[in-house]
């Protein structure tokens, strides 16, 4: 964790500070004129903010001081000290920017200058209207705009609300939850962004004490029972690989660590499992001279323990967003308890600690720092259209974990997007108009739909027309044509900006296409209006539609009551014949048994497995012999659910005219089962036209279901049309 003052040197208050022996140890390291400008800066400070406080009753001087401190910690030069010391004085009675120019030069000058521009991020209790994602965006622009410029200008402002939050529990509670809130939405994602995971990790933890302070106790007390234990254990890890790679001659540091609880508690929420279900809430980290020993000690750690199977991340040759390098792995220990190992050189861990700030510790000329490089460039894309609001938030936002893939285009341009992007994604981020006029795509050479999923090594050649005009099924996250946040606003900006008339009219047609594959002939738009309350008339409902505001799903949910006007509920038939309660997919009638080695209890996520004695062993996903069987007998697992005792059942007919191909049938039933939806009967002839007519019995759970279902299967192939029988 960055250091503190009062860490540091003791008690808060103010005369028992020893703020000579602080600047001291601030100085260490620095050449003379570094010094006498640190000292010059601290005593100015000193004489304006000598009796001021802050809301919290802190007084100024040691918010500047401890502000300074984490900025030390982080290795930043000397400018950026003296900055931080002085830019709150600038609007005081006596001071103004010219003076701060001719005593501190021009470079000072400037930073002080957008330091203090950035005020508008400090939030006014007396304008709540000011707090939307609207605003929250334009104000996230100001600030990355001044990152552009010079991202010290953030650091501090980083540095001054990693203190605020340290000292968060001096205020109200509404305020408490208010800064938190802020912090969670902007701060921590910046300092991920910007790769400064010593600043995030503490951001996020403590954003997450006072947003859900139950969540928070509960994980941090299991943490601290365990904390003996837990010692003991990674102690005698240690001690085994330290000695397995001293035999080899590798050079190792080697620490244990605790996964810190914001961390912790995202993942028990992503993946739907409990405390004691997370791997790596336990971790060994272990620095190496170079790359080549990184894979050497991966080559030890899987001898040694091991490896759980789908837990291995190689993220050197294939680095994070926010250039995070790093060997990930999870292994089955002694006591069969999991755990992770991080492996990586010490230039990579000063660069996962640091992130942006890791580049003022190397002086101008000596050493590239490529990574600052691609987060400035990362940071100029965002800001490219000053219309783009509604991606602006979420793309900061977006989950530091995700897998990042690279592919490749006509000019031989490596191009990095988030794991599942299409060729749709890539379009946009390459141009935004490349996007708007994009009508097909080949991968390597051969032509594929718009929303297939591009791999790492993809070689991506866009087809555009002469026209700019998105689709607004682009916008429907059902089809899967878009990944990124960024590039669903660009799309959505293009359908802003169309006048009002057209978006009407796109709407009706939007509106009435829907209609039509429900086959719903009658419907009072006026009584859609009422059930909504959002919209004033037809025509803003219908403008929304063109928009993209308002989607196909929420359409179909306003008509529900026309098509499943009784909402019988039906008590499924068991599945089981034990007490387990499982849902074997697909079969009936099959033996069910509880797993005596991991005991699955409901809710948890499970697997079957088939036995040849006791029909369908149910385990926990996450149960080591799965793991196991996942690689050698993986056609043994079968998918099973937790049987739910009621669920709301409707019978319903469609029709499908296609022009017949091989595969049709099977593509249609195929696609049906992944929505989860049961097929009861299919009736199918083919003209001498080469039309394919297709008649299927379904048992749906609602008109959402039913929608999506009739949709993508639309977009199959061949499909001329697809429409509910009455």
């Amino acid at each position: 964790m960055v250091s503190s003052v009062e860490a540091t040197l003791g008690s808060l208050e103010r005369d028992k500070i020893d703020f000579d022996r602080w600047l001291q140890r601030i100085c260490q390291h620095r050449n003379l004129a570094e010094q006498n400008l640190l000292t010059q800066a601290y005593h100015l400070a000193q004489q304006h903010h000598n009796i001021t406080t802050r809301p919290s009753g802190e007084p100024i001087l040691i918010h500047i001081c401890n502000t300074v401190d984490i900025l030390a910690d982080l290795g930043m030069d000397t400018d950026t000290l003296v900055v931080a010391m002085i830019y709150e004085m600038l609007n005081q009675e006596g001071v103004s920017l010219a003076q701060i120019q001719q005593q501190f030069g021009d470079k000072i000058a400037r930073l002080v200058s957008e330091v203090n521009n950035m005020a508008f991020l400090q939030h006014n209790s007396q304008h709540p209207e000011l707090h939307n994602d609207h605003i929250q965006a334009e104000r996230l622009r100001k600030m990355l705009l001044a990152v552009v410029h010079d991202v010290r200008v953030v650091l501090i402002k980083l540095a001054a609300r990693l203190h605020d939050m340290r000292v968060l529990s001096k205020l109200p509670e509404d305020e408490q939850k208010r800064i938190a809130h802020e912090t969670q939405l902007i701060f921590a994602p910046l300092a991920n962004r910007l790769g400064i995971w010593h600043i995030k990790w503490e951001l996020e933890d403590m954003a997450l004490r006072y947003l859900q302070p139950q969540v928070y106790s509960r994980i941090a007390k299991l943490l601290d029972a365990r904390r003996i234990d837990r010692q003991r254990y990674v102690e005698s890890l240690i001690q085994q690989l330290n000695h397995e790679l001293k035999t080899l001659g590798i050079k190792s540091q080697i620490t244990g660590r605790a996964k810190h609880i914001y961390s912790i508690w995202r993942k028990m929420q992503r993946k739907k499992v409990d405390f004691h279900q997370i791997f790596d809430a336990l971790a060994l980290r272990v620095l190496v001279d170079d790359i080549g020993d990184c894979y050497r000690v991966l080559g030890v750690v899987h001898n040694s323990w091991r490896p759980i199977q789908g837990e291995f991340d190689d993220y050197i040759a294939a680095p994070k967003a926010n250039g995070y390098r790093s060997l990930h792995t999870a292994v089955m220990g002694p006591k069969q308890k999991i755990f992770e190992v991080q492996i990586r050189t010490h230039n990579m861990h000063q660069h996962a600690e640091m992130g942006v700030a890791s580049h003022w510790r190397y002086k101008e000329g000596v050493q590239h720092d490529v990574f600052f490089e691609q987060k400035l460039a990362w940071l100029r894309q965002v800001l490219s259209n000053p219309h783009e609001d509604d991606g602006l938030l979420s793309e900061l936002q977006s989950d530091a974990d995700l897998i990042r893939i690279y592919v490749i285009s006509p000019k031989n341009q490596i191009i990095e997007l988030p794991k599942g992007a299409t060729p749709l994604d890539f379009a946009y981020q390459i141009h935004t108009h490349l996007g708007h006029r994009c009508r097909g795509a080949k991968v390597n050479g051969q032509i594929v739909h718009l929303n297939k999923k591009l791999k790492t090594g993809d070689r991506i050649e866009i087809l555009g027309g002469s026209q700019q005009e998105p689709k607004r099924d682009w916008l429907n996250p059902e089809l899967g044509y878009l990944k990124t946040s960024r590039a669903r606003a660009k799309v959505r900006t293009w359908f802003n900006q169309q006048d009002d008339k057209q978006q009407i009219k796109h709407g009706e047609t939007v509106l009435k296409q829907e209609l039509h594959r429900l086959n719903i002939k009658e419907i009072n738009l006026d009584d859609m209006v009422k059930t909504h309350k959002k919209f004033k008339d037809i025509n803003e409902l219908l403008a929304a539609l063109g928009r993209g505001d308002f989607n196909i799903a929420q359409i179909s949910e306003l008509v529900n009551e026309q098509i499943f006007p009784s909402k019988t509920t039906q008590k499924l038939p068991n599945k089981s014949h034990s007490q387990s309660d499982i849902q074997v997919l697909g079969a009936e009638g099959l033996l069910t048994t509880i797993a005596a080695c991991c005991q699955p209890v409901p809710n948890e996520p499970i697997i079957g497995y088939i036995s040849q004695t006791r029909g369908i062993v149910v385990h926990k996903q996450t149960c080591p012999h799965i793991q196991k069987w996942q690689k050698q007998r993986k056609e043994r697992l079968i998918e099973v659910s937790w049987h739910a005792q009621t669920a709301s059942i409707y019978p319903v007919k469609i029709q499908i005219h296609a022009h017949d191909r091989q595969g049709l049938l099977r593509d249609v039933t195929h696609l049906l089962s992944s929505e989860k939806i049961n097929i009861i009967a299919i009736q199918t002839q083919t003209d001498a036209d080469n039309i394919a007519d297709m008649i299927l019995n379904l048992e749906v759970t609602g008109i959402q279901q039913l929608s999506r279902a009739l949709l993508k299967v639309e977009q199959l192939s061949n499909i001329i049309e697809v429409v509910r029988l009455n």
